[in-house]
């Protein structure tokens, strides 16, 4: 177990996430006081396991924390005070509900004071900079040789989905691709514990010549609606809408759009592709699971819990927890879910437990239809290419429980093909063991020879001009 005031995000119950998000502050943002302070402070917790850097900014219109070595990213904090003798913020989402109390000094350009968590105090000073972020050498950046354009669609007219459009340079009409996130409220690059994986793949598809859509989930960014209440017929007309939408641009093929999703993505992606008329021309998915929600995610814990060395005793509490709270689900009583959910959170220690607000999502639309749905159905109904692949040590998602059931169940689609990459985990980057608390602290965000593998896969069977 780490320390309490490590600030892990980890969750009561997982799911098919790259990582950890934010839903954002849990209050609107007011403009700041007098004398508060302003631009990126950082400063450093001293915990018995090592020191941990700690970011703050208080740049635009809330502010955000940032923790590298917990894969936390310019996460709106709550509960703010930003008067400077009564300085304080939250994270009611965390585990432990962290907190800060301190106070601005403007004449010494310090920040002082003290950070709780589960009931423990470790003091923290902030002085004016960034904090340390770790490299990410494949991110790319600007001047970039392709056209970037936002675009903005509906499937429903009182919730827009904003999004990023890259073309590639070259005439005439182009075949396209969808990134479709995983789950959680992920912007337009899936940014997941420092890395943007979904703009990375971006860049790379455009420069082979594909154009690619990405967008903002609903909640998230300049999109509008809000996830928690979406369902997964919800979250695929959005995918349906975006497809619409490039059939009508005259620099895309209309008969070549594809879809390709990570994670709960590639639940979503053949759920859109194995509609009548969907135009879906191929469809990538990457960690996507075979199996249903239910199964994924009691597979999903006990493979955590094992890695992090809990006893078998544990792994079978947590296991058995998980497998009350989807059998609560599925009755469709949602009082009865969270106090499922608060109950079992008052027994874990005041370090892991977490706030009201931190549980509610489990009660949600949204994660009702992540448990309740099962892809079989739409896997064995697909009739265009499929790409599967998974990583040997994605504890999330995992091989063994997947790629064999995705290889018999796209037994009758043309061309499909199920790959398993040694070593990599569920963003598909190179892992030790595999958690998710290592994704942040590795530099690779995708593996090369995935890149190349869907590259060439995608010439293959959608190639561009």
């Amino acid at each position: 177990m780490r320390s309490s005031l490590a600030l892990a995000s980890t969750a009561v119950v997982g799911a098919l996430v790259a990582g950890c998000s934010s839903t954002g502050p849990a209050e609107p943002a007011a403009g700041p006081p007098k004398g508060a302070p302003t631009g990126q402070w950082n400063g450093t917790l001293v915990v018995p396991d090592k020191p941990i850097l700690v970011g703050v900014n208080f740049t635009g219109t809330h502010p955000t924390i940032t923790i590298p070595s917990q894969g936390v990213f310019e996460t709106p904090v709550a509960q703010v005070d930003l008067h400077p003798a009564t300085l304080a913020f939250a994270l009611p989402e965390v585990p432990g509900s962290p907190a800060f109390h301190g106070r601005y000094d403007s004449g010494r350009e310090l920040i002082t004071g003290t950070l709780t968590q589960g009931g423990k105090e470790v003091p923290l000073t902030l002085e004016p900079g960034p904090v340390a972020l770790p490299p990410r050498p494949q991110q790319p950046h600007p001047p970039f040789p392709y056209r970037s354009e936002d675009v903005e669609f509906h499937s429903n007219p009182a919730v827009p989905i904003s999004g990023t459009l890259t073309v590639p340079p070259t005439p005439g009409r182009h075949p396209a691709v969808v990134l479709i996130d995983g789950s959680g409220p992920l912007d337009r690059d899936e940014s997941v514990a420092g890395h943007k994986p979904f703009l990375l793949l971006a860049d790379t598809l455009t420069r082979a010549g594909y154009a690619v859509l990405r967008y903002d989930k609903r909640g998230v960014g300049r999109s509008g609606g809000t996830l928690t209440s979406a369902s997964y017929t919800d979250l695929a007309n959005d995918i349906a809408a975006a497809v619409d939408l490039l059939r009508t641009r005259p620099d895309i093929q209309p008969d070549r759009i594809g879809l390709f999703g990570h994670s709960e993505g590639g639940y979503l992606a053949p759920l859109v592709a194995a509609r009548p008329g969907s135009h879906v021309a191929f469809v990538v998915m990457m960690a996507g699971p075979a199996t249903s929600g239910s199964e994924v995610l009691i597979d999903q814990n006990r493979r955590i819990a094992a890695a992090q060395g809990a006893d078998a005793a544990t792994i079978a509490a947590q296991v058995g927890f998980v497998m009350s709270l989807n059998s609560l689900i599925r009755t469709g009583d949602t009082e009865a879910v969270r106090r499922y959910t608060s109950d079992h959170n008052a027994t874990l220690p005041p370090d892991r437990q977490q706030s009201a607000a931190a549980l509610d999502p489990l009660a949600s639309i949204y994660f009702d239809s992540l448990v309740r749905y099962d892809p079989r159905p739409a896997l064995t109904a697909l009739r265009v290419p499929v790409l599967a692949f998974y990583g040997g040590k994605d504890l999330q998602v995992s091989a063994a429980q997947n790629a064999p059931l995705a290889q018999q169940l796209l037994a009758r689609a043309p061309s499909s093909d199920v790959q398993v990459f040694p070593g990599l985990n569920h963003m598909m980057q190179p892992a030790g063991s595999g958690l998710p608390a290592e994704y942040a602290t590795i530099e690779t965000t995708i593996a090369p020879e995935v890149l190349d593998y869907v590259t060439t896969w995608l010439r293959a069977h959608a190639p561009a001009p």
